[in-house]
């Protein structure tokens, strides 16, 4: 796949506006205070699905990241773990409670940090997953790490317990950047890493990289490519940093002369994927690389992937049920989200059982234009007869706004609708955010500079 059908420099730069990355729609904005956990004992029921995802939130770190905008607790006191895990624990043991027909097909630990846990701790978990829920024989179990703080007998331990997935979090090998976002690591230890989860069995193994850092030029940028790919992980993730100092207060501490300008930013991000397709990578949605044989290109090109807030995935099918502070959980048509503060979190579970804090149910019309956005965002077209026969509406009176607001994009030869469909053009692959925006029935009562530029 060439490089050069994703850029036209001039036209990215005039769509570089900030938007959604849309994990979910409607986006985490529109959750609100007046849904509460009996609404989502509700969706449960009435869900047609009893194939689950989980998702367990870990919130701790070692050390501060400068970058990092997620919701994460430093600090240098281990046992801290051990209080949430017990309230953690139990929000799974009371939870589990309405799946008890469910089988569980992927499992995914995010943060924060995961490998933040001893291996005790990580034991103990999967011992509860285990005995609460009904796992099937193919199972995705994956988990984020810093390897920062690991050594190899951790990895051999995550497999000896199930762990079949494994992400770790490059960023940039450069040691210039690595000292101004604060995070400090070995290129040897990761390479070892991935070695060893190669060779004890991992399905895959994926490696995050953001462009846009401090200090990051394309001689220096290309060099992280370079290891990047002689180290044939079969999946890559490349994120556009996004500074929001006004938000993170960390990123304060990134000086805005330090960071490369939006042409410089674009450069990198170019860079990034030729070389990437270069390698024989695919390109999977707007920012996942993965190579041809694996499950996530195959099932970009069957048009089945899907999207979810932990990225991409093939589980098109799942509900998904997140532990754990700020968890987000999608079941059947409604969306919920746990208390985002610990000390919230915890009281919450002591008070009533579950961490429930705020979420969404979806009306009709939420329902259409999710479906619409999904298959954009994951298969870069809209079969309009298939969303008129699953919503019984005629597809272009009930989006005539959201057509016309397309429109710009037509005239620029980004995309192609006519009777049957809407097709994205590869050139608008890295725009897609700002076209999804055109079937949005919430994003103009929403404050855009909340969300980060697309490019």
């Amino acid at each position: 796949m060439n490089s050069k059908r994703f850029f036209d420099p001039q036209l990215l730069e005039k769509y570089n506006t900030n938007g959604p990355r849309y994990t979910s729609y409607p986006t985490a904005l529109s959750f609100n205070e007046s849904f509460y956990n009996d609404d989502l004992i509700k969706a449960v029921k009435t869900s047609p699905n009893t194939d689950l995802s989980l998702y367990i939130h870990i919130p701790f770190c070692h050390s501060l990241c400068y970058y990092c905008g997620c919701n994460k607790i430093v600090t240098r006191h281990p046992e801290k773990s051990d209080d949430y895990m017990f309230y953690l624990i139990g929000e799974i043991t009371q939870r589990q409670k309405l799946f008890k027909k469910h089988v569980v097909r992927q499992i995914h630990l995010g943060g924060g940090t995961p490998s933040f846990l001893s291996k005790q701790q990580l034991s103990n978990l999967m011992a509860v997953l285990k005995n609460h829920f009904v796992l099937s024989q193919d199972v995705e179990i994956g988990i984020e790490i810093d390897p920062r703080n690991l050594t190899l007998d951790y990895i051999d331990h995550l497999a000896n317990i199930g762990f079949n997935r494994l992400s770790i979090g490059v960023q940039d090998i450069d040691p210039q950047v690595q000292k101004a976002i604060n995070r400090v690591q070995s290129t040897e230890l990761i390479e070892q890493i991935v070695n060893q989860a190669n060779k004890i069995g991992f399905r895959s193994v994926n490696l995050d990289l953001i462009y846009g850092l401090p200090h990051q030029t394309p001689d220096r940028f290309e060099r992280t490519l370079d290891k990047v790919i002689q180290m044939g992980v079969q999946r890559i993730s490349l994120f556009s940093y996004a500074h929001l100092p006004e938000r993170f207060p960390a990123q304060r501490k990134l000086r805005d002369e330090w960071l490369p300008n939006a042409a410089q930013k674009l450069a990198l991000m170019k860079l990034a994927i030729e070389r990437f397709l270069d390698a024989g990578y695919m390109m999977i949605g707007m920012d996942h690389f993965a190579k041809p044989n694996d499950e996530l290109a195959l099932a970009q090109k069957r048009h089945q992937l899907h999207r979810n807030f932990q990225g991409y995935t093939t589980h098109a099918n799942c509900d998904l049920l997140g532990f754990g502070v700020s968890a987000i959980s999608n079941i059947g048509d409604c969306y919920s989200q746990n208390y985002k503060q610990l000390a919230d979190y915890y009281q919450a579970l002591n008070e009533s059982d579950n961490a429930v804090h705020k979420g969404v149910k979806l009306n009709l019309d939420d329902q259409i234009r999710g479906f619409v956005i999904s298959q954009l965002m994951c298969n870069f077209q809209v079969d309009k007869s298939q969303v008129e026969n699953l919503y019984d509406i005629n597809f272009d009176s009930y989006f005539q706004q959201s057509l016309r607001s397309l429109q710009p994009f037509v005239d620029d030869n980004l995309v192609e609708v006519d009777a049957l469909q809407i097709k994205v053009k590869n050139k608008a692959r890295l725009l897609i955010r700002n076209i999804c925006m055109s079937f949005d029935g919430y994003i103009k009562n929403q404050h855009i500079h909340r969300y980060s530029t697309v490019i």
